[in-house]
């Protein structure tokens, strides 16, 4: 049998559709995952197997095979194997094959079944909103970052028993709530505030003007003397970001995993402060 499952992957900091073929055919058993998959994606095959017989339902003994197309494009890290387990789950008419097809899916699995958070949601839900993609599945922990696009479902899941229940119509889970960027960047506190700056008269003019007129600036000068402090206060005298420029601002710290899962969403400008002798 043949179930066919949605998903996406990432290639730098945009996402793109892969389709989870998952095929179960009679014979002896075997697990194989083809597709330019990494490491991270052919363990899945232990993941994806415990987390099933844990959740309480049947891992089926015969032929499976898992095909993540296209096959032409190396797949990296954890984000198909709840893909994975609602193909095989629908091949082992656990759940509807109709109704997962309806759905997109992303997450890492447990060995006991729960959703893992992963990196890099918010640039998958972008492409599968371009894509008309209408019903997306995350996990729990990614709910934050999920609720400022518009124009798709969402809907995070604690774990594979609630997802089955919930494509199966026995539970229900409400879709994720947007929320307002503007609400968000209006209540925001500022960390490093330049009008908190006492002293430092010609070094906050310099800045004003290098902000007003989009001009690089050099402070030189010795240790303690307050480079840095006016450095990281220069963000607060810059025009707020508009909400797509805070998208491609938080698409970048989502897939390098360091977004805050409580606020979602990056709403200052970032500060960055390589070491000198860092290479550029």
């Amino acid at each position: 049998m043949l179930t066919k499952v949605k998903s996406f992957g990432l290639i730098g900091i945009e996402g793109y559709l892969v389709d989870v073929e998952v095929d179960i055919t009679r014979g002896l058993p075997a697990y194989d995952i083809v597709g330019l998959a990494d490491t991270a994606i052919k363990e899945s095959r232990h993941r994806v197997k415990g987390a099933i017989r844990n959740s309480g339902f049947q891992f089926p003994i015969d032929n499976v095979t898992i095909n993540l197309a296209p096959a032409d494009t190396k797949k990296e890290g954890s984000y198909y194997d709840v893909a994975i387990a609602c193909g095989i789950l629908a091949c082992t008419e656990e759940v509807k094959r109709e109704i997962v097809e309806g759905y997109a899916f992303l997450g890492e699995l447990s060995l006991d079944g729960s959703l893992k958070k992963i990196n890099g949601i918010l640039p998958m839900m972008i492409a599968a909103r371009k894509l008309n993609i209408s019903k997306l599945i995350i996990p729990k922990e990614n709910e934050n970052e999920a609720s400022y696009i518009e124009g798709i479902d969402v809907y995070a899941i604690k774990d594979l028993k609630e997802l089955v229940g919930f494509l199966n119509g026995e539970n229900e889970v409400e879709k994720i709530q947007l929320k307002s960027f503007e609400v968000l960047a209006e209540n925001r506190v500022v960390e490093n505030d330049f009008k908190l700056i006492k002293g430092q008269f010609a070094a906050k003019r310099a800045l004003e003007i290098a902000a007003a007129g989009g001009h690089n600036i050099i402070m030189v000068g010795p240790p303690g003397s307050g480079k840095s402090m006016l450095a990281k206060s220069f963000s607060s005298i810059l025009p707020d970001m508009t909400f797509e420029e805070a998208l491609e601002v938080t698409k970048i710290h989502s897939i390098a995993g360091e977004l805050d899962s409580k606020a979602g969403i990056i709403v200052d400008r970032p500060f960055r402060s390589p070491h000198h002798t860092a290479t550029t």
